[in-house]
């Protein structure tokens, strides 16, 4: 599968069904996306079946325990990406809505219209639920989509996909409308990079290296999301119980993920009363704490934070915590090593509050709430495709909204240009 022939065809299908998908009305995108959600629960034994041999794989190669977690699928997983179909088809339909409108004083009527995007090749990692999430999210938006996951999901990727594309058969959507890259050979990978005749944008999700490999070698427009070195700082007039809450939630809950935090920014003048209660919590969960000069003095048996540390992505059950003078620090740190996915500050002062989320220059940012809120679901989006730390054309969590783009409507009556 790998030839670029065979991966030249898959494209090529995909291009004729996006012109066929533009024009589906929204109540039979609705109908596919919610019988897609009750074949997914039907079939939920085979999918758990297949996800199995993608475990064992995983932890034959002595994979992360992050890792499997990202992986695995269990019924109350499946039961959360069917309701994640079930949330997108209760989305408005973005298609032909209209963006704005004017009338010129040659009397010419000009629209700004919502239209897919095309064709979305989305390259991805071992998350399996993201399969059924980009399904859903390309369909409601219209687009024709090409899938290639990550060689440790292959066989869950593989019957989440056959499952849901003999609904989009049955509902008679075209060959190509869903499409998958059934290989594990990284050159099937280069070879899609190629088909900028057929594929309008690459969305990659996975760690830094996949992105930064897709944007290099693509010559079609991607849009990237690099890690999520999120950061959490806890101010002097912060709620202390609450701040302990929601640091332990951003860290420990599911720490394999972008959104959890990575850096702890602590100001001086509550070091002490916070950190120790803190620390004890931490350990409870297994979470290893590294810590800058200051945090040393405070916590005993720690290690101390290096300059790699406040540029890492752990994915893991590891904690940077860093102690600053004030806000203006916790501000300028975060700026530098930040990847703009998500920021928290913690604080009972409005003041404070308004001058960190007006600062702070990240696709999402908080006040006294977890970062593991930044996602698509919990947006209330439905699901994402993506989680964009780019500025141009989407930014955060990508739904439906982020998968299209716009065309001007002209109407006339007979207007001729004379300058």
């Amino acid at each position: 599968m790998a030839r670029n022939a065979e991966v030249k065809k898959i494209a090529g299908l995909a291009k004729n069904a996006s012109f066929f998908l533009r024009e589906v009305s929204t109540v039979k995108k609705n109908k596919v996306l919610n019988k897609m959600a009750r074949v997914l629960t039907r079939n939920a034994n085979a999918v758990i079946k297949a996800n199995k041999i993608d475990i064992q794989k995983a932890k034959k190669h002595k994979k992360p325990s992050s890792f499997i977690d990202r992986l695995t699928l269990d019924s109350s997983r499946i039961k959360k990406m069917a309701g994640c179909l079930k949330e997108i088809a209760q989305l408005p339909d973005p298609i032909g809505d209209t963006i704005s409108s004017w009338n010129r004083p040659n009397g010419l009527y000009i629209k700004k219209i919502r239209v897919p995007i095309g064709v979305i090749g989305v390259i991805y990692e071992s998350r399996p639920d993201v399969t059924s999430d980009c399904i859903g999210l390309c369909l409601k938006a219209g687009n024709a989509l090409i899938l290639r996951g990550g060689s440790f999901a292959f066989n869950s990727n593989f019957m989440i996909f056959n499952i849901l594309n003999e609904v989009v058969s049955n509902y008679g959507l075209p060959e190509g409308s869903i499409g998958m890259i059934k290989t594990t050979d990284r050159k099937a990978v280069k070879n899609l990079l190629k088909q900028d005749k057929f594929i309008d944008l690459i969305i990659p999700r996975g760690g830094e290296s996949l992105t930064k490999e897709v944007a290099k070698n693509s010559r079609i427009p991607v849009i990237k999301h690099y890690k999520g070195l999120c950061h959490i700082y806890v101010d002097e007039f912060a709620d202390l119980n609450m701040a302990h809450k929601i640091v332990m939630n951003a860290k420990a809950q599911r720490p394999g993920v972008c959104n959890a935090v990575e850096t702890l920014l602590v100001h001086k003048d509550i070091t002490v009363r916070f950190l120790a209660v803190l620390a004890k919590e931490l350990k409870e969960e297994d979470v290893e704490i590294r810590g800058c000069g200051k945090t040393l003095k405070i916590l005993k048996g720690i290690k101390k934070a290096k300059e790699k540390d406040w540029q890492t992505e752990y994915l893991d059950k590891i904690l940077s915590i860093k102690i600053v003078s004030d806000q203006q620090a916790a501000i300028k740190h975060i700026n530098k090593y930040s990847s703009g996915l998500s920021e928290v500050i913690i604080t009972d002062s409005i003041v404070q509050a308004k001058s960190f989320l007006e600062k702070v220059d990240s696709a999402a940012v908080y006040l006294n709430a977890s970062s593991r809120f930044t996602d698509g679901n919990q947006f209330g989006l439905g699901a994402e495709i993506g989680i964009s730390t780019d500025k141009i054309h989407a930014r955060g969590p990508m739904s439906v909204n982020e998968l299209t783009t716009y065309k001007y409507v002209v109407i006339g009556d007979g207007q001729i240009r004379t300058e």
